[in-house]
């Protein structure tokens, strides 16, 4: 009797730890992408011309765009690309459409899936710089 209670005990406890670790990773996991959204690696605005935004994405759909910076007339532009979470930025990004404008950015680094963004620039507000 003592075998099968002694397996029956065993059997309890890989049950809670396979269960516990499952637990664990889920917990874990969401710790770690909702700290990685709430806070920013770093912030800044970039200065020049929208080339494009658009919604990408066949399950989860986000905005990416790219923005042509210019230091000196005659230079190849520098290409910034950035993800927009809020429609509402999107809207206020193409309303400057054609002109100068500062994108207002945070860089969140180390995001575990696409669903988020494909770059780790955040776009969070736009204004024009002329």
């Amino acid at each position: 009797m003592s075998l099968d209670k002694a397996k029956t005990t065993a059997r309890k406890w890989l049950i809670r730890i396979g269960v516990g670790g499952v637990l664990l990773t889920v917990v874990g996991t969401t710790v770690y992408t909702y700290s990685a959204l709430k806070f920013s690696f770093s912030k800044g605005e970039r200065i020049g011309f929208v080339q494009k935004v658009s919604e990408k994405g066949w399950v989860c759909k986000t905005n990416e765009g790219d923005l042509a910076m210019v230091n000196i007339a005659g230079q190849p532009a520098q290409m910034f690309s950035f993800t927009v979470k809020e429609h509402k930025v999107v809207d206020e990004i193409n309303a400057l459409a054609g002109h100068k404008v500062a994108l207002i950015y945070e860089e969140h680094k180390g995001l575990p899936s696409h669903c988020f963004g494909d770059t780790d620039y955040f776009v969070v507000g736009v204004r024009k710089a002329e």
